[in-house]
């Protein structure tokens, strides 16, 4: 089997598209990054969606935590302890059996059993918690003459946050905010080690490298393969935030502009 071969029945494998069997013998180096690279597209999947939504309850937290009613302020300081607080590894195995449980009374929990919904759910709420903190801290950073200077123009309630307060939160959280879209990408990963089954074989792409590993009993292969992957994920995630965090330093001097400093996070 050629390599255009192998690419055309392996490519869109992990959706479901193409060659249902897994290669049994005579790996290729075109099969392991065919493959790999195909179970990609479920971390793309998972990190993609839970930063969208993320994004959005994380400004809803923070600004919870900002708030001065003690109604609103308290349910979001807990969230983010909690999900901040405990290990994303446990909080997936927490919900897989949590779900499972669920399903039995109320069948309508029964997607959330599957890694495509469960594993997202987790990794949404992970995500809000942390982006809700960073988007907290830059809120309370906002200078206060910049929220005087809206006073004075008249601007309140809605207008005063979507002009000035929510535009300057995210330029100073922006930097931060990248690291923690990097690390969720590299944390869908841990999806193939929790409780969420892999449906019919068609898991993410450590689930590929580990099958390659495991038959071929060389590891230095595989691996070196996914972490070449998710080096170009990386490397297209710093462009593309760039360019977002260009935009909202747009008005600022050139000597002026906070670049991006991507700082891996080596704990969590």
């Amino acid at each position: 089997m050629s390599c255009w071969e192998t690419i055309a029945d392996y490519a869109l494998r992990s959706i479901g598209i193409g060659e249902r069997l897994l290669p049994r013998e005579g790996f290729t180096l075109c099969q392991q990054v065919t493959l790999i690279g195909s179970g990609l597209i479920w971390n793309i999947y998972f990190g993609t969606l839970a930063l969208l939504s993320g994004f959005v309850l994380a400004t809803a937290v923070a600004m919870g935590k900002a708030a001065d009613n003690p109604l609103i302020r308290k349910p979001s300081e807990w969230f983010i302890f909690v999900f901040r607080g405990s290990p994303l590894f446990i909080q997936f195995f927490f919900a897989y059996f949590a779900f499972l449980s669920l399903k039995q009374v109320f069948p309508v929990f029964q997607p959330l059993t599957s890694a495509w919904a469960g594993a997202l759910l987790v990794l949404f709420l992970n995500t809000a918690a942390y982006s809700g903190e960073i988007f907290y801290g830059a809120l309370q950073s906002i200078p206060r003459g910049d929220l005087e200077a809206a006073d004075a123009y008249g601007f309140s309630g809605w207008t005063k946050f979507r002009k000035i307060t929510w535009p300057t939160m995210l330029r100073l959280a922006w930097p931060a905010y990248t690291n923690e879209a990097i690390f969720l990408f590299h944390a869908t990963t841990l999806v193939f080690f929790s409780g969420f089954p892999a449906w019919q074989q068609r898991g993410d792409a450590l689930y590929y490298a580990s099958y390659f590993a495991d038959k071929t009993f060389n590891p230095f292969v595989p691996y070196p393969i996914l972490a070449g992957y998710f080096i170009l994920l990386t490397l297209g995630l710093i462009g593309l935030f760039g360019v977002a965090n260009r935009r909202l330093n747009r008005h600022l001097p050139a000597q002026s502009r906070q670049g991006l400093r991507v700082r891996p996070v080596l704990m969590r």
